[in-house]
């Protein structure tokens, strides 16, 4: 005779699921994973840019608790073979902190797996001046968010807190010169911003970031920000904008500041078109903070707290280099010099790197070695 699963009923799962969004919320994680294996769920909270397994439920339960999800993100319950995404509703539990919850489920051979990002309301983050620049950095994003025409690219991987950098400056335009006409193109729209015009694009609809980019010229735009150059299409008509009298703001991926300018040629962008529209290149990232609650008194160390997690970290800063375009830059993109050659005639002119950005915060206090080793991916 078989042995029974042990049943769950529904008002079950549906605590169960409630109780972890809540929690997850609770700790500020920026997303909450759901990993079904061969012998459990494991549920899992990405807590300031790292992964921590936080419980592991019985496998009985994968199935109810992948249903429920779907159920709040107004998938299709009956098809567990495709990749869906959808969006959960904020209930008031959540609300006066979070204002979107977004669900990706996913298909695997031990189930589906789900992850839920969750975004929140951080008005200390609003203002440009709150996010953490050095100085000089900061000075110089002001100087260029107040040309009339050019190209900023913000670089970095996926969670380094790129489109947070973007807003910022487009509210500071706006505050500084209201009248400015504004618009952005995102894939999705991910914070949205008083009087500024955004267009969000659609997965496989017919309207691509080329098709919108092209005809938005027309519609007299003064700034314009783009989710990310992704493709050669997009990067030649963006440097084209830059250099017909349109501040224009993007994204890109790549390692550092001297690489996205590589990355550009490489995409077809003439080295003229490049040399004369792209104003600078920030790279940046996000490092953990030193938990307050545990620091010690040499401000050094962790011992780990609840507050926590046991991780000893708990907030997170930014770390940034910025590379503004001169002669000698724009002299070794014409010849199409490659990126060691580039990074040399940085370092020649002490250029302040990402590491040299993360000595500042260890000096300060706010993190440690470990922390600037494992994002820098140095040994220092």
């Amino acid at each position: 005779m078989d042995k029974k699963k042990p049943q769950h009923s529904t008002s079950d799962v549906v605590a169960i699921v409630d109780d972890l969004l809540n929690k997850a919320v609770q700790a500020g994680a920026s997303d909450i994973h759901f990993e079904p294996g061969p012998n459990d769920l494991a549920v899992k909270f990405r807590l300031d840019g790292v992964l921590d397994t936080i419980e592991r439920l019985p496998k009985t339960l994968t199935e109810n608790i992948v249903a429920r999800l779907k159920v709040l993100g107004s998938l299709l319950t009956y098809r567990n073979d495709i990749p869906q995404e959808g969006r959960i509703e904020v209930t008031p539990e959540r609300f006066d902190k979070v204002f979107d919850q977004r669900l990706a489920v996913f298909p695997t051979i031990n189930g589906q797996r789900a992850v839920v990002r969750l975004f929140y309301k951080q008005p200390q983050l609003l203002d440009l001046a709150t996010l953490g620049f050095a100085q000089p950095v900061l000075e110089s994003i002001k100087t260029i968010a107040a040309q009339n025409q050019g190209v900023l690219i913000v670089t970095g991987p996926a969670g380094s807190g790129k489109s947070t950098t973007l807003a910022s400056i487009l509210r500071h335009i706006i505050s500084r010169w209201p009248g400015k006409s504004i618009v952005t193109i995102e894939d999705p729209v991910e914070i949205r911003i008083d009087d500024v015009t955004q267009v969000q694009i659609t997965p496989h609809g017919q309207m691509t970031f080329p098709t919108a980019l092209r005809s938005l010229l027309r519609q007299d735009p003064e700034v314009l920000m783009i989710g990310e150059i992704r493709d050669a299409e997009t990067a030649k008509i963006a440097i084209e904008a830059g250099l017909t009298g349109h501040l224009l703001m993007s994204t890109m991926h790549s390692g550092n500041s001297a690489a996205a300018l590589v990355r550009l040629l490489e995409m077809g962008a003439e080295p003229y078109q490049v040399t004369s529209s792209v104003s600078a290149v920030l790279n940046q990232r996000l490092v953990r903070k030193l938990c307050p609650a545990c620091k010690t008194k040499s401000q050094s160390k962790t011992t780990g707290c609840d507050q926590c997690f046991n991780t000893g970290y708990r907030g997170r800063a930014l770390i940034c280099e910025l590379v503004e375009l001169d002669g000698q830059l724009r002299k070794a993109l014409l010849a199409k010099s490659d990126l060691a050659a580039l990074e040399e005639i940085l370092k020649s002119r002490g250029h302040k790197t990402l590491l040299d950005d993360g000595r500042r915060l260890i000096e300060a206090g706010i993190t440690d070695t470990a922390e600037i080793n494992r994002v820098c991916g140095t040994n220092i």
